[in-house]
C-alpha cells in the first residue's frame, strides 16, 4: 500500500513543474507577489516534510488563475464590444451624411403595388434632408501625408519660379523691376462701389426677407391664411427678381465693372439668392405643419441670430443649428487667408507669362482651324492651373476660412473629385455646397412635383440651371454673350453624364475624364480669351441686340486684315 502511495507521490511530482509555470504566470499577471513570495510559492508545489503535497494550495491557485482569465476575458470583451460599437456609430453618422444615391434593384426587396403608390406620394418630413456631421476637409487629412503634401510644395516651387522669369524678362525688357501689378489693380477696379454695393444686398437680405416670413408666419394661425400666402410669396418673388436680380446687375452693366469686380458682385448676387431660397424653403414647411396640428400657441420662428449665421455659414442648405467646434484656431484662418493671397498671385503670374502674350498675338492673326487648334492645346496648361487654384482657392481656403471662423464643423465641401472615373461622380464631388443646393431644391423637388415619373426630365432641368446661371455669371462679367460654357453643359456634360457614368470603373476611365477635363478648360480659356481681345480690337459703335449675340471674333480678323491692307 505504501509502494502504491509512492508511486502516486511521485508521478505527482513529476507534474508539478507544469505547476509551477501557471502560478508563474498568475504572479507576472498579479504583479503584487514579491520575489520571496514567489519562491515560496514555488517551494509550496514540492514535497513538504511530512511527504504530502498541499493539494489545496494548488487547487486555489488554479481557481483564483481560472477567476483572472475569466475577469480578464470578461474585461476584452467590454473593450471590443466598446470599440465596435463607436466604429459602427461612426459609420452610421458618416452614412446619413452622404446624399441618397439610387440603389441598384438587387439590394432591395421587391415593392407592392400599394407600397410603391405611397412611396411615390410620400414627401420626405422636414429635416431628413442633408445630414451636417463634424467633419474635416480632405484636403487638410492628405496634406498631412507627407507626399501629398510634396505635391503642393511642387505647386509653390513653380509659383516662385514664375514670379523669377517675370522679374527677369522685366529686368530685360524696362532695364528695372517692374513691380506695378496693373493687370491685378485692373482686375479689381472701383472696389469702392464693389464694397458699397454688397453691402445694400446684404443688407437687404438681411431684412426683406426674414421680414416677409415673420409676417407671413403670424398670418396662418387667421383667416384666410391661402390669400396671406399667395400675397406673401408675390412679394417675395418681386424682391428676388428686382432686388437681388436686377439691380446689382444693373450697378455693374452701367458702371462698366471690370472682371474681377464684377465676380465678387455676381457670386454673391448668386450666392444670397441661393441662401433666401434656402431659408424660405426649410422653415415654410414647419408653419404649415404647426398651422396644420396647432400643437403649440404660436409658430417656432427661426432667430435672427438664426438667420445671421446662416448668411454667413459656408452652406446652402438651412438649418436652425450647425454642429460647432469648441474653438477658433485663429492661425489655421491666417495661413488659409495667406493661401488665397498666394493663389490670387499664382493666378496673376498664369495669365502674365502664359495667356497674354499668346491671345494678344493671336488675335491679330486670321483664327481658322489651324489657329483654333494650336490655341485650344496652348491653353490647356494655363486653364489647367486656372482650374486648380480656383478650386484650393475658393473650395479650400476660403470656405475653411469663414468655417473656422464661425466654428462651423462639417467642413465636407468637396469630395476626391480627382479619383472620379465618370463624369456623373465628378459633378457631385466637385462642389458639394452647389451641388446639395442643386439635388435637394431643384433635383428633389422636381421628382415631388412630378410625383417621380420624369428623372431624366430632373436631371436635365438641373443641367439647364446649372449651365444657364454659369453663362449669366460670364456674361456679365466679361461684358459679352459668347455661351461656349453653356454648349459644354448642355451638350458634353450631358452626353459625358450619361455615357462616362457611374458604372464605369477602373483607371482608364479616369484617365479619359482627366482628359476630357484638360480639353475642356483649354477651349473655355481660348475662345473666351479670343473673344475678349476682339471686343477689345474691333469694338462696335452701335450695335443692334442681334449683333451683341453674334461673337465679335468670328469677323473681328477680316476687318483688321481689310484695315491693315488699306493705305
Amino acid at each position: 500500500m505504501e509502494s502504491g502511495d509512492d508511486g502516486v507521490l511521485r508521478s505527482r511530482c513529476k507534474s508539478t513543474p507544469k505547476k509551477i509555470s501557471f502560478s508563474d504566470l498568475d504572479s507576472s499577471i498579479d504583479g503584487d507577489s514579491s520575489p520571496g513570495e514567489h519562491r515560496q510559492g514555488s517551494g509550496d508545489n514540492h514535497i513538504t516534510s511530512n511527504g504530502k503535497i498541499e493539494v489545496e494550495h494548488v487547487i486555489s491557485r488554479k481557481l483564483q488563475l481560472k477567476r483572472k482569465a475569466e475577469f480578464l476575458k470578461s474585461d476584452l470583451m467590454h473593450q471590443f464590444n466598446s470599440q465596435v460599437n463607436d466604429f459602427v456609430d461612426s459609420l452610421i453618422e458618416e452614412s446619413a451624411s452622404l446624399e441618397p444615391a439610387p440603389v441598384p434593384a438587387v439590394f432591395s426587396p421587391p415593392l407592392l403595388d400599394k407600397e410603391k403608390s405611397k412611396l411615390r406620394n410620400f414627401r420626405p418630413p422636414h429635416g431628413q434632408g442633408k445630414q451636417f456631421v463634424s467633419r474635416r476637409s480632405l484636403l487638410d487629412e492628405l496634406f498631412e501625408v507627407n507626399h501629398i503634401r510634396t505635391i503642393y510644395h511642387m505647386f509653390i516651387a513653380v509659383l516662385i519660379l514664375f514670379i523669377f522669369s517675370t522679374l527677369v524678362v522685366d529686368f530685360i525688357d524696362e532695364g528695372r523691376l517692374v513691380l506695378d501689378f496693373d493687370l491685378l489693380v485692373y482686375a479689381f477696379g472701383q472696389f469702392p462701389l464693389v464694397v458699397c454695393t454688397w453691402i445694400c444686398m446684404f443688407l437687404t437680405v438681411l431684412v426683406v426677407p426674414y421680414t416677409l416670413f415673420h409676417l407671413w408666419s403670424q398670418t396662418q394661425s387667421g383667416s384666410h391664411p391661402r390669400l396671406y400666402t399667395l400675397l406673401f410669396g408675390s412679394l417675395f418673388l418681386l424682391y428676388q427678381a428686382l432686388g437681388l436680380g436686377f439691380l446689382p446687375t444693373y450697378v455693374v452693366v452701367t458702371n462698366s465693372m471690370p472682371p474681377a469686380s464684377c465676380f465678387i458682385i455676381i457670386l454673391e448676387q448668386v450666392r444670397l439668392m441661393m441662401k433666401v431660397h434656402s431659408f424660405v424653403r426649410e422653415t415654410v414647411p414647419k408653419v404649415l405643419t404647426w398651422a396644420k396640428e396647432k400643437k403649440s400657441p404660436s409658430p417656432v420662428v427661426p432667430q435672427v441670430s438664426q438667420y445671421i449665421y446662416f448668411l454667413f455659414a459656408p452652406t446652402l442648405i438651412y438649418r436652425d443649428k450647425y454642429p460647432r467646434n469648441p474653438v477658433i484656431r485663429w492661425g489655421y484662418v491666417a495661413t488659409k487667408l495667406l493661401q488665397i493671397l498666394g493663389c490670387l498671385f499664382y493666378a496673376y503670374y498664369v495669365f502674365v507669362r502664359l495667356c497674354i502674350p499668346q491671345f494678344r498675338s493671336v488675335s491679330l492673326q486670321l483664327f481658322d482651324l489651324k489657329a483654333m487648334v494650336l490655341c485650344v492645346f496652348n491653353s490647356i496648361l494655363p486653364g489647367v492651373l486656372v482650374l486648380f487654384l480656383g478650386f484650393f482657392a475658393f473650395l479650400h481656403c476660403w470656405l475653411n476660412a469663414f468655417a473656422e471662423m464661425l466654428c462651423f464643423a462639417d467642413r465636407m465641401f468637396y469630395k476626391d473629385w480627382w479619383n472620379s472615373t465618370s463624369f456623373a461622380n465628378y459633378y457631385r464631388t466637385w462642389n458639394v455646397v452647389v451641388h446639395d443646393w442643386l439635388y435637394y431644391y431643384v433635383y428633389r423637388d422636381f421628382l415631388w412635383v412630378s410625383q417621380k415619373r420624369f428623372r431624366a426630365a430632373a436631371m436635365l432641368f438641373v443641367f439647364t440651371i446649372s449651365a444657364v446661371v454659369h453663362e449669366y455669371i460670364l456674361a456679365i462679367c466679361f461684358g459679352f454673350f459668347y455661351p461656349v460654357l453653356f454648349c459644354l453643359f448642355m451638350c458634353f456634360g450631358m452626353m459625358f453624364n450619361f455615357i462616362l457614368h457611374d458604372q464605369r470603373k477602373g483607371p482608364i476611365w479616369n484617365i479619359i475624364m482627366w482628359t476630357s477635363l484638360f480639353l475642356g478648360q483649354g477651349v473655355i480659356i481660348c475662345l473666351y480669351s479670343h473673344e475678349w481681345y476682339a471686343q477689345l480690337y474691333c469694338p462696335l459703335k452701335e450695335p443692334s441686340f442681334l449683333e451683341l449675340l453674334k461673337p465679335r471674333s468670328w469677323t473681328c480678323q477680316q476687318g483688321l486684315m481689310g484695315d491693315i491692307g488699306r493705305p
